[in-house]
């Protein structure tokens, strides 16, 4: 990650935009960042901590949030521009910004926090947090990256877990972690061999012999299935000659009781057929004319009302036009007088505007007659303001200018002085602590010496002593062994005879048995000499340990006798500068500060209220300005309506009829002139619906004329035509034989449905022919006519007899076939299983030895443990160059940091036991190595390291040695920014940024270039 651009608005001292341009100050390679103590040096880290990942190192975003604005502002707002990834290819840009509650000061609203990236110039917003964009979290970002004030050696402090936590997180050594998978593979291949034995068990009743004699009886089965099946086929040719003579049979029988049936309907048939033939001959030839003559007759009669009707339709049409016509001619003459009405309605309205008008000059004469005293006094104010500020500007003179430097001076002389005061009281304090704690050391060494036996001289000599004396006791002790060994064997011994062992034949002093209490007591003694030796083994560590803890604390209050000298150097050079300004104790330096402080209060006092004065003054100007402004609007607006009030007099016609109005109400007026257009509107509406009624009834008497001529034709035309159609009815009826006219009325009357009946007819023709063709057809067949149903269900009875009986041989087959294919399936399947179950107990072994391998995380303790080792390698090129090769760091098992010193012969000792200078060198190596690690991670060409303080507990020399470090980084593609007060280094640092606090801007950015 490289910064590019960083805004900062209202955080902190930060009430300004100020704009901190990394990348001018990165292009040098090594860059500062200083500035007096409160000026706002560490807010900028904070502020890519805040726009990064939400929180900064002193405050959260939750909770405390509104501490982190400043109190002169409303909006807190940070835009941090850097590059990432691969190579620091990609560019993006990280906002945040909270605004303050407008209701309530103390309340900050949610904050925004977006980040964006640059794609062709453009800023496109992206889902992706700092931690997958910078690829580590906010707590290793402060330790590889930006390391805030007073976390400089937090990596060093950390425990061994949290130590190898943190190389898990940050080099994915997640990846090594193989417990859980193996557990999982474990876990699934113990239920899978569950599940398999389970599926075995299931397949123990099949067999190889059980699969034989199952196919031995399928074949015989088989045979006896085959026999049945051709019995039964021949008795089913019998059976379906049978069953197609019994349904001839019944074919015979059903046509005869059919032929009898219509036999029986033959009467009610032939009537039909009578019927329906004279039906037809009327229907075609007489009825049509008969239809005529009723339809004829029936419009004869309709035409004949309709005559009437039309004639007393026309008399009342006539009256009724009369009538209209005369109405008409009556509003004519109303609608005549409009005219005159609506002019006299425009006279009003113009007495309504004149109304309107002189109350609006009566508003603007009041307006000018309280504006004019107003602008008087306001001007009078003015000028007393003036004097005011004329007065405040003469006392502010003689006031004496405040020198600020020499202000800031003094005030820096008297924190320093009260600083190496106070210093020097502590520095008395320890250098106190440090004698006390030498003699009480001293005196623990002498204690010791005296437990030394006299004769030995030191606790090395009587070591070396008590083990010689150890030793003896335990050959002694061998020898009592042995002698038991031999005593076991007396009882053997014969004289004459020889020794199992030498083979001597004489045994002239046999031991005896008796060295069990020797044995014993042997044991107490070596027991007791060897307590004695760890008691003595304790007492060299302690005096080890007691002679190192003198020398360092022997080293320390050299160390702290020569700080001691210096304080007191730095004390006597401040009181000597000050004296020299006639200021001899640290009371008189603050009463100096308080009245340089006080007239300096007091001149920006009375320029803070010739300030309030002026803009004051300022507004009392633009308020007469707009006082004026509006008494010309009113004056101009006074002659206007004026001038209306003569236009709209003028363009009255008759003001003789108007005169009377103008003292009237206004409300008065509208409602005269709306009753007057209300009468006018009706009139015209009236006149407008009489006209249309007119022509609507004038139309209606026209048609009614047209249509009585109509009907009156038509009268005449249907009674002509009625004689000729009775004459051709006579006539036929005489033609085709119908003489009694009632017989043919019933006939046209009749609803009989010649189409159906003629089918009926038919049909039943058809039946009859059918059911005597079929009848001698089946009378000639063989065996039709002497069929016997009960030779026929006996039959039927032995067919079902073989059915069932080949059905059952036929099931057998099938049930013992498919038990046979099951057999044969699973005896497949169950060495399948087999060979799967031997392979499962095989790869069980091996994840078995594999989950002991991985549990509890094991291996990636072991890869973490190296990258640590690693880490302290490439931290020990630098941390042995600034010590000049007398420490170097190591890390034992436990991922402990521990200090091998070369000037005490290559000793360990612990890490915490450096001074505060070495674990700064100690805790920079570090950092840098880790630094350069992640940026072989992130596969970057450049990387960037920002520290914050961290120089004060180094003297001028190994400030020296970590300056000149810090600037070889440069050749190795490192960016390194440094923020600090220590003007040592602002004087060999060329590029830097510089931050002042401003009391009214707060904190301000300058740079060196």
């Amino acid at each position: 990650m490289i910064p590019i651009k960083l805004e900062i608005q209202g955080l902190y001292s930060y009430k300004e935009k100020q704009t901190i341009e990394f990348d001018k100050l990165t292009a040098a390679g090594l860059f500062g960042i200083f500035g007096a103590v409160g000026s706002g040096k560490s807010s900028i880290l904070e502020a890519i901590l805040l726009a990064l990942y939400g929180s900064t190192e002193r405050l959260s975003d939750r909770g405390e949030k509104n501490s982190m604005v400043n109190l002169q502002s409303d909006l807190l707002l940070l835009n941090f521009e850097f590059s990432s990834g691969k190579n620091n290819a990609k560019t993006y840009l990280a906002r945040y910004s909270a605004k303050r509650n407008s209701k309530n000061f103390d309340d900050i609203k949610p904050a925004e926090h977006t980040f964006y990236e640059k794609a062709e110039g453009v800023w496109e917003p992206i889902t992706a947090r700092a931690e997958e964009i910078v690829g580590m979290k906010k707590e290793h970002f402060k330790q590889t990256v930006i390391i805030p004030q007073g976390k400089f050696r937090e990596f060093i402090d950390q425990k061994p877990l949290d130590q190898a936590k943190m190389m898990k997180e940050l080099f994915g050594l997640e990846r090594f972690d193989l417990s859980f998978k193996t557990g999982t593979l474990l876990k699934a291949v113990k239920e899978q061999k569950i599940r398999l034995e389970t599926q075995l068990q299931g397949l123990e009743a099949f067999s190889e012999e059980g699969l034989a004699e199952k196919q031995s009886q399928f074949s015989e089965l088989k045979t006896q299935a085959t026999d049945a099946t051709q019995k039964l086929k021949n008795a089913e040719i019998d059976v379906r000659l049978q069953e197609n003579i019994r349904i001839k049979n019944q074919q015979l029988s059903k046509f005869k009781a059919e032929q009898e049936s219509l036999n029986t309907q033959r009467p009610e048939i032939e009537k039909q057929r009578q019927l329906h033939a004279e039906f037809i001959k009327a229907k075609t030839h007489l009825r049509p004319v008969w239809e005529n003559i009723r339809d004829t007759r029936a419009d004869l009669e309709k035409y004949k009302v309709s005559v009437i009707d039309c004639e007393r339709f026309k008399l009342e049409f006539a009256k009724e036009i009369e009538e209209l016509e005369a109405q008409e001619a009556e509003l004519k003459q109303k609608n005549q007088e409009r005219p005159q009405r609506e002019s006299k309605i425009r006279d009003l309205k113009k007495v309504i505007e004149i109304q309107s008008l002189e109350s609006q000059r009566e508003l603007a004469n009041t307006k000018l007659l309280s504006l004019q005293p107003t602008i008087e006094a306001k001007k009078q104010a003015q000028k007393a303001l003036e004097v005011k500020i004329a007065e405040l500007e003469s006392e502010a003179e003689k006031i004496k200018t405040t020198d600020s430097s020499q202000l800031a001076n003094l005030i820096s002389s008297a924190k320093e002085w009260k600083n190496l005061e106070n210093q020097l009281d502590k520095l008395q304090a320890e250098e106190t602590e440090i004698a006390k704690e030498v003699k009480e050391i001293t005196a623990k060494i002498e204690n010791l010496k005296y437990t030394i036996p006299a004769n030995l001289g030191s606790l090395e000599s009587w070591e070396m002593s008590q083990k010689s004396t150890i030793q003896e006791l335990e050959k002694q002790r061998d020898g009592i062994i042995q002698k038991q060994g031999l005593a076991a064997h007396v009882h053997l011994l014969h004289n004459g005879e020889p020794c199992p062992l030498c083979g001597a034949v004489e045994h002239p002093s046999p031991l005896e048995g008796d060295a069990a209490d020797g044995l014993k007591q042997k044991d107490l003694q070596i027991q007791e000499a060897k307590s004695l030796l760890d008691q003595i083994q304790a007492s060299k560590s302690s005096n080890r340990e007691l002679v190192f803890h003198l020398e360092n604390h022997q080293k320390n209050g050299v160390a702290k006798k020569e700080e001691l000298n210096g304080t007191k150097e730095k004390l006597s050079s401040v009181k000597a500068s000050l004296a020299q300004e006639g200021i001899d104790s640290h009371k008189d330096l603050l009463s100096k500060i308080q009245a340089i402080e006080h007239s300096s209060q007091s001149r920006e006092k009375l320029l803070q209220e010739v300030k309030t004065l002026r803009r004051n003054w300022d507004t009392e100007r633009i308020s007469i300005e707009q006082s004026e402004k509006e008494l010309q609007q009113a004056q101009l607006k006074l002659q206007s309506v004026l001038s209306n009030i003569s236009s709209k007099k003028e363009e009255i016609r008759d003001m003789a009829f108007c005169k009377n109005y103008f003292q009237k109400d206004s409300q008065a007026i509208f409602t005269t002139i709306e009753g007057v257009e209300t009468d006018i509107s009706k009139a015209i509406e009236a006149l407008d619906g009489k006209q249309k009624l007119l022509r609507e009834r004038r139309s209606l008497k026209d048609k009614n004329d047209a249509d009585l001529e109509n009907f009156k034709k038509l009268r005449n035309q249907n009674s002509e035509r009625l004689d000729t159609l009775s004459t051709d009815y006579e006539a036929l009826k005489i033609q085709h034989g119908f003489l009694d006219e009632e017989r043919l009325t019933q006939l046209f009357q009749h609803s009989l449905d010649a189409e159906k009946v003629a089918r009926d007819i038919a049909d039943f023709d058809r039946k009859h022919d059918i059911a005597e063709n079929r009848i001698q057809e089946l009378e000639a067949e063989r065996g039709v006519s002497k069929f016997q149903e009960q030779a026929f269900q006996e039959l039927i009875a032995s067919f079902e007899s073989l059915k069932s009986n080949a059905e059952t041989f036929q099931n057998q087959v099938l049930l013992l076939d498919k038990e046979i294919q099951e057999a044969i399936g699973k005896l497949a399947e169950k060495r399948s299983l087999q060979a799967d179950f031997a392979k499962l107990e095989i790869r069980e072994s091996y994840l078995k030895e594999l989950d002991n391998m991985f549990r509890g995380s094991g291996f990636v303790k072991f890869v973490s443990s190296i990258y640590l080792k690693e880490l302290c390698n490439t931290a020990n090129v630098r941390f042995m160059k600034l010590c000049k090769n007398r420490l170097s760091l190591e890390i034992d098992d436990n991922n402990t940091f521990w200090v091998i010193d070369y000037l005490n012969g290559g000793k360990k000792r612990l890490l915490k036991t450096l001074s505060g200078g070495q674990t700064f060198q100690a805790s920079l190596c570090l950092a840098l190595a880790l630094a350069e690690k992640v940026k072989a991670l992130n596969q970057a060409d450049q990387s960037f390291f920002f520290m914050d303080e961290g120089f004060g507990a180094l003297d001028k020399n190994a400030l020296r040695v970590v300056f000149e470090t810090l600037k070889s980084l440069r050749h190795e593609n490192r960016i390194v920014g440094i923020i600090s007060h220590v003007e040592d280094l602002q004087q060999e640092i060329g590029v830097f940024a510089n931050v002042e606090l401003d009391p009214v801007l707060g904190s301000q950015v300058s740079y060196s270039f």
